[in-house]
């Protein structure tokens, strides 16, 4: 009996070495404690409904050029396509005798149209500054077909003047709230890191510049400019970026004298990137549960400022222009309701998102 006693070559069809660009990729998950707390919020149920519609409404106010316009969303006019709330076109376009923009309110101008094709209306047909001139009844007019929530005393349309109002609100308020945010991380983390007399002096002049009359001051430095968003928005910024300073001041604070910060600071690592990448990781933590309480202030601020007189440019859309409708005409209840009913459904969706993701931050809950 013989015996091969030749090596045996290794099959061909078994690779015994890995191929790194077959291999699965690994998927990233976020750290367990973001996990929990995202968790947390995701099981409030009063915090997550409120987002949904929070989110609804921003995007329907967002979208509102084309669900509240007095132009067409599409023109077909003898075998070409117009898109007039994207792009402004003169009466000529359309066979008319004019250079100026259409009027598409004009009932020449749209017989010209349908004569010729078709054009599609958004749902409401008024923008923020179209009266309803085809009312028969004085202004302001009640609730009507036409006019869901009434007009104001200009004939304009009051839910179109709402959605528009809660547009310039909430990017107002949403674009002060960050830049408030940002600037207050930086004034508390430079106040907790370094402490000492820095902190000191930092704190005093938080005391003294705090408790200023802040709606006063910020009326009076208005009154001295003409109308303007950009200056409104940098006065308001003046006092606004104190609210997330206490917070992150705390944090860094008690975070500068652990171990992993003095070990960092050891080896030569610089301040800033101590800051950045070892401490402002958890201040974000207390200080994103904030700002939904931050954004409700600002919008509270600014419809004050509207309704005092000292805000947006006079006949912008804004809850504070409803409001002071509302206060001229008493014997129209519809504007004095739908302002404040505005108001209220925007700030406590926001309150309630807020106390969820205060919830889910807490570190106390499990």
């Amino acid at each position: 009996m013989s015996h091969d006693l030749s090596p045996k070559k290794p099959d061909a069809t078994v690779s015994t070495v890995p191929i790194p660009h077959l291999s699965k990729p690994k998927k990233r998950r976020l750290n367990p404690i973001w996990q929990a707390r995202l968790n947390r919020f995701l099981h409030n149920r009063l915090g997550m409904i409120s987002l949904v519609i929070f989110t609804l409404v921003f995007v329907i106010c967002m979208a509102v050029n084309v669900i509240a316009n007095d132009k067409p969303l599409l023109v077909q006019y003898d075998g070409d396509y117009y898109f007039p709330v994207l792009k402004a076109y003169p009466e000529t376009t359309f066979g008319g005798i004019f250079e100026t923009e259409t009027n598409y309110k004009d009932p020449a101008v749209q017989a010209l149209i349908g004569a010729n094709g078709y054009y599609l209306m958004p749902p409401i047909p008024f923008a923020d500054q179209t009266p309803n001139v085809e009312l028969a009844i004085p202004y302001p007019a009640a609730p009507n077909s036409q006019n869901w929530l009434g007009t104001d005393d200009m004939g304009r349309d009051v839910l179109a003047r709402i959605l528009y109002g809660l547009r310039v609100s909430l990017i107002f308020g949403l674009a002060l709230t960050i830049a408030g945010a940002m600037i207050g991380i930086v004034v508390g983390a430079i106040q907790g890191y370094y402490g000492g007399w820095v902190d000191l002096a930092g704190q005093r002049f938080m005391e003294v510049w705090g408790g200023m009359p802040q709606l006063f001051m910020i009326i009076i430095l208005v009154s001295l400019f003409s109308p303007n968003i950009t200056v409104l928005f940098a006065l308001m910024l003046l006092f606004g970026w104190m609210g997330l300073v206490g917070l992150v001041r705390a944090e860094f604070l008690r975070a500068r004298n652990f171990d992993y910060v003095r070990a960092a600071r050891n080896l030569g690592v610089s301040d800033s990137q101590i800051m950045r990448r070892h401490i402002l990781p958890n201040a974000l933590a207390s200080s994103l549960s904030q700002l939904p309480f931050i954004l409700t202030a600002n919008i509270i601020a600014l419809t004050s400022l509207d309704f005092l007189g000292y805000g947006l440019p006079p006949g912008s859309a804004s809850l504070g222009e409803l409001m002071v409708q509302g206060k001229n005409n008493l014997d129209a209840p519809w504007l004095a309701l739908s302002g404040f009913f505005s108001l209220t459904l925007i700030l406590s969706l926001l309150i309630f998102i807020g106390e969820a993701l205060r919830d889910a931050f807490d570190p106390r809950r499990s």
